[in-house]
Formats: C-alpha cells, structure tokens, sequence
C-alpha cells in the first residue's frame, strides 16, 4: 500500500525540473525562438521586473501565431498565454497531478511564494510513483467545480485519510493533506461565487482582496469535523460601503456554498458574510489595535483564532501581511496574551482521581480534555513571545528555542498533541463507515492497550498546563 499512497505526502519541489528558458517581457519573438532552439525547449516562461511570473509561451503558441504571420519583431507579451496557471514548490504532488490532468496539460510551472519561477513540473514526471487506484483518487479530488463535484472531493477527502491511516501515516501529516483539500474547495468555492456575482450584474472584485481561513485551517491542523472560521481583507473601502457590500455579497455566497457541500456554517458567526469578520485592512489593523487594548476575557471570544490566519485564495500578500502585523502589534504584550488564554477556560481533565478516563456514554471528548489546550498555550505563547508559526509543533519549538524552560514539558504537548490527533482521526473515519457525523470524541473501551497507554500519557501531560503556560508567559 505505501507505494500507492506515498505520492499523497511528496511534494512539488522533489520533482520539479528547472526550466530551461525563462525570458523578460521585452524579449523579441525572434530572439525567443533562438533561445528554446538551442535550449530543444518546448516552452518558455516570461517574467516582469521584479521576476514575477506573468506569461508562458508552448509550442502550440508559437505554431498558432506563425500562421498568423508573427515577424519575429514583435515582444513576447504578443504571442504568451497570460493569466499562467501555477502550482507551488510546497504544493502537494497531487494537486500537480489533478491540475494537468483537469486541463489537459503536460507540464505547469512551479513559483515559490513570491510568484517567481523556479521550475516545472511535467505530468509524466509526476505519474512515475502513482498507480492507477490512487490515479482514480486524484481525478475524485480533481473534480469539476459543481456543488455535486465539490461534494465528490469531500466524500474522495475520507477515501483517501483512511487508505492513509491504513498505511500508518502519522495523522499530523494526513490532516496537513486534508487542510490542503479544503482550501483547494475553498478556492473553487470563492471563483464559483466571484463568477456567479458576474451573472448577477455586479462585476469584478472592486479592488484587490484576500479570503482566509483561521483556526484549524490557519494552522494546517485541519481533521473531518469542521465548521466554517473565515474572513475576508480588502485593500480600501469603508465599513458599510459599496466595496463593503460587495465582499459581504461574496461573503454571503462563499458560506452558503461551503454549507451545501458539507462544510457547515460557523455557529459563532465567524464568516466573511458576518461584518465583523469582513474589512479593509485599515479597518482590520484598528481592529487588532482595539482586541490588544482590550481589559476582559470575553472581549475577546474568536479573536484568538486570527493568529491562525492563513490565505486560501485572492492576493496573498494582504494576507500575509496582516498576519505579520497583528504578530508584530502583540510582541511583548503579556496582559493581552494572558486574556486570550483565559478565554479558553481551565483544562478539563480528562482523567478520574484514580487514573482512569473520565468519559460521557463510554466516549471521551479529547479536544476538550486536551487537544484545544495544546494549540490554545502554543497559540498564546507564540504570540507574547513573537514567534511568527502558524502550527502547533513550529510555536511550541520556537518557545523551546528561546530556552526560557519548561523544555521537557513542551515536547511531552508536541507528543501529546500527535497522540490525540491519532486517536480521533481514527474515530471520525469509523464514525462515518457507520453513517454518524465525525466528532473528537473517541470510545474509550475500543482502544488497544498500547492507545489506551499512548492517551494516558498525553492526559497526564496537559494536566498542569494551565501552570506551564502562566509561567512561560511572564518570562523573557
């Protein structure tokens, strides 16, 4: 089975090649075609000042344009495919693979976070280490963008973190590959939205504009109970404004069509249709200035989950930028970092005095007896300590890095958060293989003794967190 399911964690970057010609846009025709003959390329990339990608010329372009006549004199603007169809270096070999095969493609061009190119991948490259049983995988999760596709990518989701499970892949790289799943719907959600806003008459996106995700999606930390935690930033507009009531428009539509596909609506509200998660970035920078300020814990109920924040689709860098800013915003700021662990509660144990599972109809909740404390102190702890992570385990090894204490038990959550995340993903896919909704709450009794002896420990380590976090927060 590994050799079926291993193409499911490589990567782009051990497979990509490093593309042969890549030209600036006031490159001559002419001089283009020297160049991919003596390089016996089949394509060329075009980049702008800045070495940013912004055009690819094949073959087929070429042929196309010669018989239309092309001099030769001409830039290669005139005769390039523009917008390019990309995948990144720390992409997901899969989503190559379903990319090219979607669109008919031989190869696709590879960028690294700055949309500068740095190679290709060809599809025959890619298909060596796929046999045909995980092909059928990738082409499910490929699917095209209707609701009843969308909802084919979602049930090939399952299919494919039990063949992993199955192959004992750790769950912490199984629901990395599951949060790459959900921002690829994500994606074919928010175009399917933008296209059909066109079809009502209401046009582009105003100005640029980034969708994200926070929480368990922010942190790649993705498992198959989910809800909906996004948001969306904007370059400018005021609050209530025509550019406001647009991406409340895309907001609306966004979390209607997640729902249908079976990614339920936030119960909280914490959705880019709910204004107060929806703004320019001038807004949301007063927005984290506000939530910095702030004096009581229940001000500040799912602003914790903004850390996490991630983009999944539109312009990255206001995304990213954001992210950065609110780190740099929070540095140092013990009272603010202490408040946001205290909207989390207390711990609750999941362990009786005698040492055995405190449960609730013979199941254990393990997000709350463990898991939401983990990621709740990495959190917390990463932002008063201005570690800039999104993950779990990266802020945890950026605390033990600082080498303020508390070692030891930082690497007892980094394994006792490895633990959990076996123990219920292993429970949501026997919860759905009989028809119940996936949940974190796993049955005790069904455990084998070395899972029973793997969850004690991972209890035990979360039993005094609330003191390692109050410790590790008031030390420099």
């Amino acid at each position: 089975m590994q050799s079926q399911t291993k193409i499911f964690s490589r990567l782009v970057r051990d497979f990509m090649r490093t593309s042969k010609v890549v030209v600036p846009e006031e490159t001559k025709v002419a001089e283009l075609l020297g160049r991919m003959g003596v390089a016996k390329a089949t394509s060329a990339l075009v980049v702008d000042s800045d070495g940013r990608l912004t055009g690819i010329i094949t073959e087929q372009d070429i042929t196309r344009r010669v018989a239309l006549r092309c001099t030769g004199g001409e830039g290669v603007p005139s005769v390039m495919t523009t917008p390019v169809e990309t995948v990144g270096t720390d992409d997901y070999l899969f989503t190559a693979i379903a990319r090219m095969r979607r669109f008919g493609w031989r190869q696709m061009p590879v960028v690294d976070a700055q949309s500068r190119p740095v190679g290709a991948i060809a599809l025959n490259d890619a298909l060596s280490i796929a046999a045909d049983q995980v092909i059928r995988q990738i082409d499910r999760i490929a699917h095209e963008g209707t609701l009843d596709g969308m909802r084919e990518i979602k049930a090939a989701q399952v299919d494919v973190a039990s063949d992993l499970l199955a192959d004992h892949v750790p769950a912490t790289e199984i629901q990395a590959l599951i949060t790459s799943i959900n921002s690829d719907i994500h994606r074919r959600v928010i175009t399917a939205a933008i296209t059909a806003m066109r079809g009502e008459g209401l046009g582009d996106p105003p100005v640029p504009f980034a969708v994200i995700v926070m929480g368990s999606g922010g942190r790649g930390e993705s498992l198959l109970a989910m809800d909906q935690d996004n948001a969306i930033v904007f370059a400018e507009g005021e609050p209530g404004g025509a550019t406001d009531r647009w991406f409340g428009r895309l907001g609306g539509m966004v979390a209607d069509i997640l729902h249908e596909v079976g990614v339920p609506y936030c119960e909280g509200g914490v959705m880019g249709s709910n204004e107060k998660w929806r703004g320019s970035l001038a807004t949301w920078r007063a927005r984290v200035s506000d939530w910095i300020g702030r004096s009581r814990p229940q001000d500040l109920l799912s602003v914790d989950i903004f850390f996490d924040l991630r983009g999944v689709q539109g312009d990255f860098s206001l995304a990213n930028g954001l992210w950065r800013e609110a780190f740099d915003m929070a540095r140092d700021n013990v009272n603010f970092a202490k408040l946001l662990a205290e909207t989390g509660g207390d711990v609750v144990t999941g362990l009786n005095f005698f040492g055995g599972f405190r449960t609730d109809q013979g199941r254990i909740d393990l997000k709350r007896a463990g898991l939401f404390a983990i990621v709740t102190t990495a959190r917390v702890l990463a932002i008063r300590h201005h570690i800039v992570e999104r993950s779990t385990p990266a802020r945890l090894a950026g605390v033990m890095a600082l080498d303020i204490g508390g070692k030891q038990d930082l690497t007892a959550l980094i394994e006792a958060q490895a633990t959990f995340l076996d123990l219920i993903l292993a429970q949501q896919l026997d919860d759905l293989h009989h028809g119940l909704p996936p949940t974190n709450k796993v049955v005790s009794k069904r455990l084998a003794r070395d899972d029973r002896e793997r969850l004690r420990r991972a209890l035990e380590a979360v039993r005094h967190l609330d003191t390692l976090t109050r410790e590790l927060l008031f030390r420099a």
